[in-house]
């Protein structure tokens, strides 16, 4: 539906009637209507309260100012969703508007959901996370005669942190190399998340395990084939079954490359700067194709940055992780979720704390001295920002992009984070919650 439809009736299709006229409240039609008035350039879709009118106007300006298409916005507060709204276009050439539940590509915010899964399999197997990783992985079916030593001593904790030892400003990152991945192995295009670690495992670290934080996709590939491992199943249907059910998320799932495979209720994914180069995987491989489609190696991203999902299954996930009813992580798992690590990656020199870090799979800012943190990560491909927050105060958000950047190239979840905080401190009440945010039922052990 277009934004030149009827404007009232574009908001009771997106949703207003479903929550706000089961309470008999229609002060959200109300509110919608007016808006319009204040927000002709960019259609929004979802509940409307005029309460949360912060984050609306945020989010409109904000659209308006960068020339994102589009975008959505969910928000929980003390395990309640009390927004979740969609901005702008899903598809430009269609008109097609994003909704509150579109699901968007969310690049590296799918690196907390392999953490937590790393973390509950590791609990439930009792492995310490400082285990040597190729002590659980056969080493002969991963290292290559040419593979540096040093990998035997690369720890699950190190993975998990970011020490393992690979640092592409120093070198290079292997995700971007598919190519260079299958002539090693032999093999044809499209590689695999198998192909391209296989590749990385053949070529040097930058450092010592252990030593510096240095952020790694590869790492996360790596902890890919530690879950399957563990599990004795696909990374995939382990995060599904075991983080994302017990979660109530149902739609998560790794996405695809090609544009004609996108879910049906996917956003079209625009590149500021409509890159092209040679498909990589997709249908038309080596022919000239957006970056978008198919020019980047996006299956292979899996377990570092290929998931798909929406803006509030994200605030379900970053919900359940310490939900008091039925956790994602407990205990000593959790507390690891957050722990400072050790050496440079936490301290400046001379011992002191970092003001913030990377603990297991999130960017932690511990705030005050009870123990509280803000925890956070963001994610950037060729068509996609997107941030994830924890806030230490009980509010969690997510907000995700259909574009990557602004118009003069600055990162859109960086931008934008500022700004979701402010909005936040601008609410004077909360009213009622649109729903519960309420883990499944599942039976599965806790971690």
């Amino acid at each position: 539906m277009s934004e030149a439809n009827d404007r009232r009736s574009f908001f009771l299709h997106l949703g207003l009637s479903a929550a706000t006229l089961a309470a008999g409240d229609t002060r959200g039609i109300a509110f919608a209507e007016n808006e319009q008035k204040t927000h002709e350039k960019i259609a929004i879709s979802g509940v409307a309260n005029a309460a949360y009118s912060p984050f609306d106007d945020m989010m409109t300006a904000f659209l308006e100012k960068h020339g994102a298409p589009g975008a959505a916005l969910a928000v929980s507060r003390q395990g309640q969703m009390v927004y979740a709204r969609g901005f702008g276009l899903a598809d430009s050439e269609t008109g097609r508007p994003v909704l509150p539940d579109s699901l968007f590509r969310i690049a590296s915010v799918s690196k907390p959901v392999t953490a937590i899964a790393m973390l509950r399999i590791a609990a439930r197997n009792s492995v310490p996370l400082d285990t040597p990783v190729f002590d659980i992985l056969p080493p002969r079916s991963w290292l290559a005669r040419t593979s540096d030593t040093r990998l035997k001593r690369v720890s699950i904790r190190h993975l998990l942190q970011h020490r393992a030892g690979w640092d592409r400003d120093r070198s290079f990152d292997p995700i971007g190399r598919p190519v260079e991945a299958v002539r090693s192995a032999k093999k044809r295009l499209p590689a695999k998340p198998e192909d391209i670690l296989r590749y990385a495992l053949t070529l040097p670290l930058d450092f010592a395990p252990g030593e510096a934080f240095a952020y790694s996709n590869v790492g996360y590939l790596l902890l890919g084939r530690v879950i399957e491992h563990l599990s004795k199943t696909k990374y995939e249907n382990f995060v599904r079954e075991n983080v994302l059910n017990p979660a109530g998320i149902s739609r998560m799932k790794l996405g695809r490359s090609w544009s004609g495979d996108l879910e049906p209720d996917e956003v079209r994914y625009y590149d500021v700067q409509n890159r092209k180069a040679p498909a990589v995987n997709g249908p038309k491989l080596g022919v000239t194709v957006p970056l978008v489609y198919g020019g980047e190696n996006f299956e292979g991203y899996e377990a570092h940055g290929g998931w798909i999902a929406s803006a509030p299954d994200l605030v379900r996930f970053a919900s359940a992780v310490d939900s008091a009813r039925n956790p994602l992580l407990e205990g000593a798992t959790l507390r690891a979720l957050t722990e400072r690590p050790e050496g440079v990656a936490g301290f400046e020199s001379g011992g002191k704390p970092r003001p913030a870090y990377y603990g297991c799979g999130w960017n932690v800012r511990p705030v005050g001295s009870n123990g509280k943190a803000n925890t956070w990560h963001n994610g950037l491909i060729a068509g996609t920002s997107a941030l994830l927050v924890r806030r230490h105060d009980g509010l969690n958000w997510a907000v995700v992009f259909n574009t990557d950047r602004s118009r003069d190239g600055q990162v859109l979840a960086n931008l934008i984070d500022p700004l979701i905080h402010r909005a936040a401190d601008s609410v004077r009440e909360w009213p009622v919650a649109i729903e519960p945010v309420k883990p499944g039922n599942s039976k599965e052990n806790r971690s």
